[in-house]
């Protein structure tokens, strides 16, 4: 199994294959508006915009299970990305990234790169993955790692 075997919703409901970005190296986020950690919205799309043309993606995958911190629907959600960040990366419909209703893309993302001390689950927003262009989980890092810091290790993969 690869990360190119899932599926998600896109923010304007389009079903996604995941395998649409095979040959891309992927750089997976759960992300909120109303948290602490949403500036890094900037420092994602300065990494989307400086690799894009060699072959990054980020995907941006709202989540309200920390502190119910992105209570907007969809198109607000799109809104306050673009507008207070200038987001051009893909993102998609809110989803759970812990317990029972956990997205399938974050269940895998976990069991390939658990936490610290193995431990699964997610601590809060901005989480971030690094997948290779063969859809695998390279690294894992913690939301208080800003993107810029991230741009050795995707560069290497590129």
């Amino acid at each position: 199994m690869s990360l190119f075997d899932y599926k998600a919703r896109t923010l304007n409901g389009e079903e996604k294959p995941l395998s649409d970005y095979k040959g891309k190296v992927l750089l997976v986020v759960n992300t909120a508006s109303k948290c602490g950690f949403t500036p890094q919205y900037e420092g994602l799309q300065k990494l989307y915009a400086n690799f894009a043309d060699r072959g990054l993606e980020v995907l941006g995958f709202p989540c309200n299970q920390f502190g119910r911190q992105e209570p907007g629907e969809a198109e607000e959600i799109g809104a306050f990305c673009e507008k207070n960040y200038g987001v051009s990366f893909p993102m998609f419909e809110k989803v759970d990234v812990n317990g029972d209703n956990a997205h399938p893309v974050f269940k895998f993302l976990k069991s390939e790169s658990p936490g610290l001390l193995g431990t699964e689950a997610i601590k809060w927003n901005f989480t971030k993955f690094l997948v290779d262009r063969d859809g695998n989980v390279v690294k894992r890092y913690a939301p208080k790692d800003k993107p810029e810091k991230l741009a050795d290790d995707i560069e290497a993969l590129l």
